[in-house]
């Protein structure tokens, strides 16, 4: 059928009935008993379902990484601490024995200088008085 010899009541009437066939065609789609789109619904709502439970999953399992990140840098801060602590004490202990051999060295050499300016006036003495 062409449309070039059609009066205007023919296509008039070809439109509505183009809508009614569509109406009809919705009007199917809708209906709820048709037991393929209650499968196919029932399959979508278990996707959905899956889906949900897997991503909390990832969020539960990406909590636990962050909270296993999070107990491996308090402890690696806290050895990093014991470390630090131990460095520092064995420095101060280094600097007070470097301190005691100085002070040691030093008596020693005045011990050494007191003997020596010691024989030297006993020989100046004993020079002056010729015994």
């Amino acid at each position: 059928m062409s449309n070039y010899h059609q009066s205007l009541n023919d296509r008039l009437s070809l439109a509505a009935q183009a809508k009614k066939s569509m109406l009809e065609k919705f009007k199917k789609s809708l209906i709820l008993d048709d037991p393929a789109k209650i499968e196919s619904r029932r399959q979508r709502e278990a996707i959905v379902a899956a889906r949900a439970e897997r991503e909390a999953q990832r969020e539960a399992a990406r909590q636990q990484r962050q909270a296993e990140v999070a107990r491996q840098a308090l402890i690696a801060a806290e050895a990093a601490a014991t470390a630090k602590r131990a460095m520092e004490e064995q420095a101060a202990r280094d600097a007070a024995e470097h301190e005691e051999r100085q002070a040691a060295l030093l008596a020693e050499q005045k011990t050494a200088r007191d003997v020596r300016y010691a024989a030297r006036k006993a020989a100046k003495k004993e020079r002056r008085r010729g015994y």
